[in-house]
C-alpha cells in the first residue's frame, strides 16, 4: 500500500478525474459515506445520537458537509459549523454547502467568541465530534482563534473523528506547530498520507481507517509513489509453497560469520532465526575456541572453527576459509557479536569483495564500516545494511537526533547514495532501496527493545533470501515478520518481560498467519 505526500494525492485526484472521468464530486461523496459509515459504527442508535461537524473552506470541509447530510437523513441530530465565510467555498465543498441549505439543514458559523461559545454548548451534548477543519493542503500554524477552538475539542471526553488527517498536522513531514486535533479515529482518504505515520504527527491519529473513495487501482499502485505502507497483503506476495519434491538444498544456506568471547550469543540467534525462518543450512563460522558454544547451543546448526587473534576474534588468517565458505552458501550474514577491533574492516572489505552471493551486515559489521562507507559503491552483489539509529549516525558522521528527525530521508538518501538495501530500525523501521522506494512498517512494539532483538531480523532476512527471495523483498517481508513476532509475544507474555528469544519461538506461528 501506498504511502503519499499532498502533491501526490492531488495528482491521483487529478488523474481519476482526468483520464477516468470520475468527478470530483464523486469523490466527495464517497469520502463522506466513509466517515459516515464510522459513525454508524460508533454509536448504538444514530437517530438518539448528537454528532458535532466543524468544516472548513476546502474540501475537507466538503467532506464534513456530505457527512452532514447523511447523518441527518438517517435520523441524527447535527450541530454543522463552518469556519470562514460560505462564499469562500471552493467549489465542490459550495455544491454540498447548497444541498444543505435547500435541506434545510442548519450550518452555524465559527468566526468569533459568540460562536465559539455556541460550539461549546453544542459539544457539551455531543456523542461525538468529527474535524473536517483542514485536511492535506494545512500548513504551518492554527490561527489563535482555530487554536482556541482545537484546545476546546480535545478537552472534550467525547469521541473525536478526524477526516483524512487531524487539522493543525502537516501531510507532508507530521510536524505540529502549536496545537492540532486529537483523533480517536482518523479515517484517511483512499491512501494514508506520510505525516500520518511519521512523529510527532502519529500521536495524532488515533485508530487509523482507510477510506476506499473508488479511486482506481491502478492509480493507487502506481510506481511512481514511492513511498509504501507494509502490510500483510504485501508480505504474503513474497512467500510460496514448498513443493512436494524439495530438499533442503531447495531452500538455501546461510553463512552466519560473526562472534568473539561474551558475544556468541548474537550468532546463535541470527543462526537460529534463519533456520526457523525456513533457511535448509545454516553454518555459523566463528572464532575456534567458540565452536563448543555454538554446537552446543543448537543441534540443527552447522558450525565452523575459523583461525582467531589472542582476543578471540576472527583472524585475517581465516581469509581462505572464508573465501572457501563464500563459495558455498547463499547468503551471508556478517557482523553478528564480531567485536570492535582493527582487522575487522579489513575481513569486511574481503568479504564485499568475494562473495558472490547477497552480503547482509549487522551490527559491528556495521561498525567496521565506519569511515570506509564508500567501499559498499560499486558492488556486485545486493548488500543489506542493518543499522540502529546509533550505528547509521557512525556510517554517515550524523547526530542520532539529526537522523531520527528525519529517518526516512536519510535512509533514502543513502540507500541511493551507497546502491544498498538499507534497513533503518527503530519505530515505524524504514525500509530503503538502491532506486529510492521506501517501505514503512508499522507493527511490533517497545518491548522489541531488547538485546539480541537485532540479531534475528538479521536471521529472519538472511533466512528469506536463502530461500529465492530477492532481497529487497526479504528485507521488507523479514521486517514485517520480526514486528508480528514481537505483537505476538507481547498479547501473551507482555512487553517488559519479551526477550529476543521469544522471538525466535514465535516465528512459526506468525509465519503460519502469513501463509
Amino acid at each position: 500500500m501506498k504511502l503519499l505526500k499532498a502533491e501526490e494525492m492531488r495528482d491521483i485526484d487529478r488523474r481519476a478525474s482526468g483520464e477516468y472521468l470520475i468527478s470530483s464530486l464523486v469523490l466527495m461523496e464517497n469520502a463522506g459515506l466513509r466517515v459516515f459509515e464510522l459513525v454508524r459504527g460508533l454509536v448504538a442508535n444514530l437517530a438518539s445520537s448528537r454528532i458535532v461537524i466543524l468544516a472548513g473552506k476546502g474540501n475537507n470541509g466538503g467532506d464534513g458537509l456530505v457527512l452532514a447530510r447523511h447523518l441527518h437523513n438517517a435520523g441524527a441530530r447535527v450541530d454543522c459549523f463552518l469556519l470562514g465565510e460560505s462564499a469562500a467555498l471552493a467549489p465542490d465543498a459550495a455544491a454540498n454547502y447548497a444541498i444543505l441549505d435547500r435541506m434545510g439543514i442548519k450550518i452555524s458559523p465559527l468566526q468569533n467568541e459568540a460562536d465559539g461559545m455556541v460550539l461549546a454548548m453544542a459539544l457539551a451534548r455531543a456523542d461525538i465530534v468529527v474535524d473536517a477543519i483542514y485536511g492535506t493542503g494545512f500548513r504551518g500554524q492554527l490561527s489563535e482563534f482555530e487554536t482556541w477552538i482545537v484546545e476546546t475539542i480535545n478537552k472534550c471526553r467525547i469521541t473525536t473523528i478526524a477526516v483524512d488527517i487531524p487539522s493543525g498536522v502537516e501531510a507532508d513531514t507530521g510536524r505540529v506547530h502549536g496545537q492540532a486535533i486529537r483523533a480517536d479515529y482518523t479515517v484517511t482518504l483512499a491512501l494514508p498520507k506520510v505525516g500520518l505515520l511519521l512523529a510527532p504527527g502519529t500521536d495524532y491519529v488515533g485508530q487509523l481507517v482507510i477510506g476506499d473513495i473508488s479511486i482506481p487501482r491502478a492509480l493507487l499502485e502506481d510506481r511512481r509513489y514511492k513511498t509504501n505502507l507494509i502490510d500483510s497483503t504485501l508480505v504474503k506476495k513474497y512467500s510460496k509453497p514448498r513443493r512436494a519434491d524439495s530438499h533442503k538444498g531447495t531452500y538455501g544456506h546461510v553463512l552466519v560469520l560473526g562472534g568473539s568471547t561474551g558475544m556468541s550469543g548474537a550468532v546463535i540467534m541470527t543462526a537460529a532465526a534463519a533456520l526457523r525462518s525456513g533457511a535448509g543450512l545454516v553454518t555459523a563460522a566463528v572464532p575456534e575456541s567458540l565452536v563448543p558454544v555454538i554446537e552446543s547451543s543448537i543441534m540443527e546448526v552447522m558450525s565452523r572453527p575459523l583461525p582467531e587473534t589472542s582476543e578471540a576474534t576472527i583472524s585475517l588468517d581465516a581469509l581462505p576459509a572464508i573465501q572457501n565458505l563464500l563459495g558455498t552458501v547463499s547468503v551471508c550474514a556478517i557482523g553478528p557479536g564480531m567485536a570492535r577491533y582493527t582487522e575487522a574492516n579489513a575481513i569486511l572489505r574481503y568479504v564485499l569483495e568475494n562473495s558472490g552471493v547477497p552480503v547482509l551486515i549487522d551490527a559491528d559489521g556495521l561498525n567496521a564500516l565506519e569511515d570506509d562507507a564508500a567501499i559498499l559503491q560499486n558492488r556486485q552483489v545486493p548488500v543489506v545494511l542493518t543499522p540502529h539509529p546509533g550505528e547509521m549516525a557512525r556510517l554517515t558522521g550524523l547526530t542520532v537526533d539529526e537522523i531520527q528527525h528525519d529517518r526516512w530521508g536519510i535512509a533514502r538518501k543513502y540507500a541511493v547514495q551507497w546502491g544498498v538495501i538499507l534497513v533503518l530500525k527503530g519505530h515505524n523501521t524504514v525500509i530503503a532501496s538502491p532506486a529510492g522506494e521506501l517501505f514503512i512498517n508499522i507493527n511490533g512494539n517497545p518491548g522489541m527493545a531488547t538485546a539480541g532483538s537485532g540479531d534475528v531480523l538479521a536471521g529472519i532476512i538472511t533466512g528469506f533470501i536463502a530461500q529465492g527471495m530477492k532481497p529487497q523483498d526479504a528485507a521488507v517481508a523479514g521486517v514485517y515478520t520480526h514486528g508480528l513476532c514481537g505483537d505476538l509475544v507481547a498479547s501473551l507474555k507482555g512487553q517488559q518481560a519479551l526477550v529476543a528469544g521469544d522471538l525466535i519461538e514465535y516465528l512459526p506461528q506468525a509465519l503460519q498467519n502469513l501463509e
